[in-house]
């Protein structure tokens, strides 16, 4: 907003801001974060009620979950599929474009705020995010699946042509779209939080779009008790596939025969009582010691796999994945079963619309997480770390596994047929020196994913429940970690009671997700109007027009001899800002002819 004032010859002279207050702004402190926590009744009784009576539905009634679940699937995917894959590229749109426009040099914090972490610790705890209990599972699954089966439409080529397509399609799944969906999420909630002042609810970031108080009324709470879901079942998911794949060693290690349904309700009992001894100690430096020891015994089991596999095979696929990834991006990003039908329909619900599913309704639980430590962050750093650093960490990682299956198959050791995914990684370490003691290090792994992962999840749904408290109290983090330990049972069971607990709990998830898609697409457009009344971009406006409006008033009054100044506030907090002649430039005459005796210069309180 500028004001111009009449130069005595009738020219405007100047122009100036309204308010010197819009040029000197200074965030809101941010709300404490070691403030008494208080349960929010209405969004916690509501989550844990509708929660209660999912598990006590399919404890007694799995059956009609089971088929009800199915239909209502079999009609989402048939009407709204597009809308998964259509999101989830409009997601990878707006985390780039934000990143590369304006908006890229704001401040999650204050304009002059210094990064929190450093750049090395920032970096780690994001690699730290970009492993768990998914990359477990489907490192040597995925790849191996698309290779021997390829994704409708690409199928016919050569072994070479089939592993590019394969390692393309493992790292469009795990790569770009799902950490640029994470990090719209969190980049809503640490622009909120340390740029506006907001508590850490998904609720507050929804304030520039619904207002204050429809954020703190009955909207607010419904977003809120939508938050707690997509964690817990996504969360839910994590562990389900964790108890197959322990299972599944079991199984390749001959301590079991079978992995019965009894078998995955005590995998997951024993290890939520884990959890629960931690999260009621309060033993956090152990939960991250755990955490710290696990991101080293992936890293070894890696280079392991790297060392004893096939290790120029390996290093020679990586640059002819990254080429197939953005040679195929397109057609892989717009598959839909439009194109394909019934088949593309069916595979499409069991890798990327189940994937984009799990991602969206993870990103409460990881868009707080990454949120939480990229403070003082400016947009711009924060996407590329938060897309970059996951997505190399998934190429090398999907690389080693994956390509170390693939070779292993071409080369006549059918690990495709032996057991189900859930056994394929131990089927792959039974090939190399050491497979027992290996084995049991990475069912050990996925048992500390699970453990650390419960922690982490419920210790979000507890902040969630408790007005965004960044420690919430422990019974409350308990109590939520034994919700995710009892659907993750549910959605095993209801899968294991149709012959096939991986899409139990696929189909659960993915039905899950879909109101919060929408409620994705909504927060972005509230980030958006947020950011365009960031006091930074205004400042930047009303510099522009300050400026402009100064070199116009010059080049009028002084016939472009002329100079800028800006003076000091008077006693009475004036401030002065104009424009003046250059020493011995031609003034223009003033409105009764003299030569002009002001030097265009304005003032303003």
């Amino acid at each position: 907003m500028v004001r111009q004032e009449p130069h005595p010859s009738g020219e405007p002279a100047h122009t100036s801001p309204s308010d010197a207050r819009d040029l000197l702004w200074e965030p809101p402190p941010v709300p404490a974060a070691d403030l008494t926590p208080r349960t929010d009744w209405v969004v916690f009784a509501v989550a844990a009620v509708l929660t209660l009576a999912f598990v006590l539905w399919g404890a007694f009634a799995g059956g009609s979950l089971g088929a009800i679940s199915d239909t209502l699937l079999g009609g989402l995917l048939h009407y709204g599929g597009w809308g998964f894959v259509l999101s989830a590229s409009t997601f990878v749109v707006i985390a780039l474009w934000l990143a590369f426009s304006k908006y890229g040099r704001i401040t999650l914090g204050r304009d002059d705020e210094e990064p929190e972490y450093n750049t090395v610790s920032w970096i780690s705890m994001l690699f730290a995010t970009g492993m768990g209990i998914g990359m477990m599972f489907y490192g040597v699954a995925e790849p191996l699946t698309h290779y021997v089966s390829p994704p409708p439409g690409t199928g016919g080529g050569s072994g070479e042509q089939q592993a590019m397509t394969a390692m393309a399609t493992t790292l469009f799944h795990w790569s770009l779209h799902p950490w640029a969906i994470y990090a719209v999420v969190g980049l809503a909630i640490a622009y909120g939080t340390y740029r506006r002042g907001r508590r850490q609810l998904i609720s507050a970031a929804f304030i520039p779009l619904i207002g204050e108080k429809a954020a703190d009324g009955p909207v607010g709470k419904l977003i809120d008790v939508l938050a707690i879901f997509a964690t817990l079942f996504g969360s839910a998911c994590s562990l389900g596939l964790g108890a197959l794949q322990i299972a599944g060693g079991f199984q390749i290690l001959g301590w079991v025969e079978l992995a019965t349904t009894g078998l995955l309700v005590g995998i997951i009992a024993a290890l939520m009582a884990c959890f629960l001894l931690s999260a009621l100690s309060g033993v956090s430096k152990g939960i991250q010691w755990l955490s710290n020891i696990n991101m080293v015994m992936a890293a070894l089991l890696m280079v392991f796999i790297l060392a004893v596999g096939p290790t120029v095979y390996i290093l020679d696929l990586i640059p002819g994945t990254v080429g197939s990834y953005f040679q195929d991006f397109f057609s892989m990003a717009g598959r839909t079963d439009a194109a394909g039908g019934e088949r593309t329909a069916t595979w499409l619900a069991t890798w990327t619309v189940f994937y984009w599913a799990w991602w969206i309704s993870w990103t409460p639980f990881v868009g707080l997480f990454i949120g939480k430590i990229s403070r003082g962050r400016t947009i711009r750093q924060f996407v590329a770390g938060v897309i970059l650093v996951p997505s190399v960490v998934s190429l090398v990682w999907f690389t080693v596994l994956g390509g170390t299956a693939i070779d292993l198959q071409a080369s006549g050791v059918d690990l495709a047929s032996q057991g189900g995914i859930e056994e394929q990684l131990y089927g792959l370490l039974a090939n190399f020196p050491w497979a027992t003691a290996v084995s049991v290090l990475a069912a050990l792994l996925v048992a500390i994913f699970f453990v650390t992962g419960a922690d982490s999840a419920s210790i979000v749904m507890g902040t969630l429940s408790q007005r965004g408290a960044n420690d919430p109290r422990r019974p409350m983090t308990a109590f939520w970690g034994v919700l995710i330990a009892a659907v993750a049972a549910i959605m095993l069971v209801v899968g294991q009671g149709e012959g096939n607990a991986l899409e139990g709990l696929q189909r659960i998830t993915i039905l899950v997700a879909a109101p919060w898609t929408i409620v994705m697409l909504l927060l972005c457009l509230s980030l958006l109007r947020d950011l365009r009344n960031d006091p930074l971009i205004m400042r930047s406006h009303k510099a522009r027009e300050v400026v402009a409006a100064a070199v116009v008033t010059g080049a009028q009054v002084y016939d472009g001899e002329f100079r800028i100044d800006v003076s000091a506030a008077d006693e009475k907090g004036s401030r002065r800002v104009g424009v003046e002649p250059v020493r011995g430039s031609r003034r223009a005459p003033n409105s009764e002819g003299d030569e002009g005796s002001g030097d265009g210069r304005t003032s303003r309180p």
